[in-house]
């Protein structure tokens, strides 16, 4: 039996995965600009005993036709948001424990600034930080609000690909661990372990020194969740924590098998990278009662959003599309992931049941038995390590869920109390030190590995 990690999926805006459940007189989610509500979540998950807080993020908004639907504004589908950077840092004096895990852009960020920031988190945090790695879903709009160029799925993982190794360089290679001293007597930092990256590519040049010292993992946890062959691939490279979009059981074992296959494929050992699903859940008393509470929730829902909020995400119009079109035959240069999820059905049934839940997968309704009998039996039967639980309503999914499930599971030996270990890659890869594995890529590039 597999003792499974667990972390929370929140955006940083109303509404959370393209629908409109802020309307719900139990979510709290309109709050998403308030310190308060950040702290709130945040405590609800430490005291919880989840092992992570994961912020997802966007740069860009929903078109359809060239143009951003009304209905975006009225239901705060897509805009506006908070930066998941500054969420962070305002919870880590707010928390001990609970890991922090931000989504940075390698299609819109510069490495050099973008790991002086990574590490600053990592050292306030003492080693608290993970990275999800995204190469921009939303790209044809954002690159228009940043007034770059459009680049074509699989070439943002090529150029993902070199941002990852500008970044171990910066990471590990120009401070060494053991670099500061602070010596009063007149030696803060030992010369001869601070080293010049230098740096010539195809996307992205540096030559200096990185801007802040090695935080206490270095690199941090890194996070992916791409699902396309390309995506896979770059998982398998370089992903620690990976996350699938839920599904059934045989879906989810081939995607866990075929990440591993890639993380060998790159010279990884397959167990170095853990496997987490996405699941929703609401929960009740009686089966009947979770029921009532879910219909509660489609009952606040605006099915109007459907349209909007697939085209942010894909860049797709559905409502241009005969009902009867197969969702494979459709494609975008945006989230492959959102096309490839629905399989063979059709345009109509994607419409009719987005709404529910967007991005999300459809949530298990009932029990937290009936709940937590799905968890065991799912991860007995595809070598999952872990969920990412992905709420309905906040902050009550994420409070029915640590109160309620979380101890079932405990006593079932599925989870762990409390934190043994100290830094967010301890606990969640099962390293022996803070730091990145041997096998993985980025070790390659450490100062001190190199002598």
């Amino acid at each position: 039996m597999k003792q499974l990690r667990f972390g929370v999926f929140e955006n940083a805006q109303a509404n959370d995965s393209g629908t409109a459940t802020w309307r719900h007189k139990g979510n709290k989610r309109d709050h998403f600009d308030r310190l308060e509500y950040w702290q709130e979540v945040a405590r609800i998950c430490e005291e919880g005993g989840l092992d992570f807080l994961f912020l997802a993020d966007a740069w860009g908004w929903s078109e359809v036709n060239g143009e951003r639907p009304d209905i975006c504004s009225t239901e705060s589908l897509d805009l506006p948001r908070m930066d998941p950077f500054i969420v962070a840092a305002a919870l880590i004096s707010q928390t001990k424990n609970l890991g922090l895990v931000v989504t940075g852009s390698t299609l819109l960020e510069q490495p050099y600034s973008f790991a002086r920031r990574m590490a600053s988190l990592d050292h306030f945090s003492e080693g608290r930080l993970g990275w999800n790695v995204v190469t921009t879903g939303t790209a044809e709009t954002a690159v228009k609000a940043f007034g770059v160029p459009m680049v074509a799925h699989d070439d943002r993982y090529d150029m993902a690909d070199e941002f990852m190794e500008l970044s171990y360089k910066l990471f590990e290679g120009s401070w060494e661990p053991d670099a500061i001293e602070r010596n009063k007597d007149g030696h803060f930092a030992n010369p001869e372990k601070v080293h010049r990256v230098k740096h010539k590519g195809t996307h992205f040049n540096s030559d200096g020194y990185a801007n802040t010292s090695y935080s206490p993992q270095g690199t941090p946890v890194l996070f992916q969740a791409g699902s396309s062959p390309r995506g896979r691939q770059f998982g398998g490279t370089h992903g620690e924590c990976i996350f699938l979009g839920g599904g059934t059981a045989e879906k989810l074992a081939e995607q866990v098998k075929s990440i591993r296959d890639e993380a060998v494929k790159a010279g990884r050992d397959a167990n170095s990278i853990k496997l987490m699903s996405a699941f929703s859940c609401v929960i009740g008393d009686t089966k009947e009662e979770a029921e009532r509470k879910y219909k509660e929730v489609l009952d606040a829902q605006n099915p109007e959003v459907a349209v909007a909020s697939y085209a942010m995400f894909t860049g797709l119009d559905l409502s241009s599309y005969a009902p009867e079109t197969k969702m494979s035959s459709l494609h975008t240069e945006l989230s492959q992931t959102q096309i490839a999820r629905f399989g063979d059905k059709t345009v109509a049934d994607v419409l009719a049941d987005w709404h529910a839940h967007g991005v999300k997968p459809a949530p298990l309704v009932g029990t937290a038995e009936e709940i937590a009998d799905h968890i065991c039996e799912l991860a007995d039967a595809t070598d999952l390590d872990g969920f990412l639980l992905t709420p309905v309503t906040q902050p009550g999914s994420t409070l029915d869920f640590a109160t309620k499930v979380l101890p079932i599971l405990r006593e079932r030996g599925y989870a762990r109390e409390g934190y043994p270990e100290a830094t967010l890659r301890e606990r969640l890869v099962g390293t022996s030190t803070p730091q990145l594995r041997d096998d993985h890529p980025g070790a390659s590039y450490r100062a001190s590995a190199k002598g």
